[in-house]
């Protein structure tokens, strides 16, 4: 009696599993060394599957339920097994319970630069990092690629391992995908959507998992590349470049600051405006009924002319330190000298002098 208390308290009746965690994605049964007996009971919940593994090949896998195990429902293992009409002895199996639920809230980010070719900016290089939410649809595969022997498989492993790899798939399935830049950086969500066909081939066929949901949260893109996508929504926003020029010049000229514009701007403004005016309808400025006989309709008369185009100024001669000193006969360090002691009147431009002809003859004279 004793003996057959033994032999029992050495098989297995009852499998099963209470998953108390919100954590965990796979589990090795505990099975102390034990074997399986014939029609023993395996009970299998919701949003979970179990797997079994005998001496490292993949058998069959229980759905949610209680199942008697027979070799009408683990033909797998049953011919694994070599059995051909049913339980022959009890035997020894790894039974890996395996959770289906949707892991969501997981981040994934690029720890170096990815390198992207667009149709914009040639070849550039990219950061992202976001979330994306997944559940396992292949358990031998997971366990095989992903999980491996792991007793007890949490989440923070799976991040560990997963991380590079969803950025791997990340950076091909854009890259496939071609999406510009420009587009990556502006419509985070539904570039997020539009890479789920191409990112589930590849973590499904790979590593047994589907993500359900890739959301991009952040795009860093190199500075010279977002101060190109500023100045081109810049230029959207400005519109037809002639017009804001048209604008800021008669603004200026309006304010009376010709400022860095100086007098040639106020000069083409002035211009401008009288052109369009000839160009009006009628192809007149103020026609006067009482204007002298002989003058064409369409043209302007010889007063208003002058005062929309006024004489141009006479040029302005500038020469560099070495030209003062060949004109004035001396070495070009005493020129120098003469401008830093402000006795010769010139204007510095970064590293460089220009002195007028007008300031070259006033220190003469004085």
């Amino acid at each position: 009696m004793a003996l057959m208390d033994f032999i029992k308290k050495q098989l297995i009746d009852i499998i099963e599993w209470q998953d108390d965690s919100r954590d965990t994605l796979s589990y090795r049964w505990p099975d102390d060394d034990k074997e399986i007996k014939n029609n023993a009971q395996i009970i299998v919940r919701e949003s979970q599957v179990a797997q079994f593994v005998y001496l490292g090949q993949y058998a069959d896998t229980l759905t949610p339920g209680k199942h008697t195990l027979t070799t009408a429902n683990i033909p797998v293992l049953s011919t694994i097994l070599g059995w051909k009409y049913g339980f022959e002895s009890p035997f020894k199996a790894d039974v890996y319970y395996v959770t289906t639920r949707t892991f969501s809230g997981n981040k994934w980010g690029t720890a170096n630069p990815i390198m992207m070719r667009d149709a914009d900016f040639g070849v550039v290089r990219m950061r992202a990092f976001g979330q994306y939410d997944f559940k396992i649809v292949n358990p031998p595969l997971f366990l095989k690629e992903v999980a491996g022997t792991d007793n007890h498989f949490r989440l923070d492993e799976f991040a560990d391992v997963m991380r590079s790899k969803i950025v791997t798939v990340f950076t091909e399935a854009i890259a496939n995908a071609k999406v510009p830049a420009l587009d990556v950086a502006a419509r985070y969500s539904e570039i997020g959507a539009a890479l789920l066909p191409a990112i589930n081939p590849i973590t499904t066929a790979k590593y047994g998992i589907e993500v359900t949901s890739f959301n991009i949260e952040n795009v860093s893109l190199p500075p010279e590349v977002e101060q190109a996508i500023d100045k081109r929504g810049a230029m959207t926003t400005i519109g037809d470049m002639g017009d804001y020029i048209k604008y800021n010049m008669a603004n200026a000229v309006a304010e009376g600051k010709a400022g860095t514009m100086g007098f040639g701007a106020e000069f083409a403004v002035a211009m401008g405006v009288g052109q369009q005016m000839v160009n009006q309808p009628g192809g007149t400025v103020g026609v006067n009924p009482n204007a002298p006989k002989g003058m064409v309709p369409g043209t302007v008369s010889a007063p208003v002319a002058a005062a929309v185009a006024p004489a141009a100024a006479p040029a302005m001669e500038l020469m560099n330190p070495a030209q003062v000193a060949q004109a004035l006969g001396v070495a070009e360090a005493d020129v120098l000298t003469e401008l830093d002691a402000g006795t010769l009147k010139g204007r510095k431009i970064g590293t460089q002098w220009r002195v007028t002809r007008e300031a070259v003859d006033a220190f003469l004279k004085g």
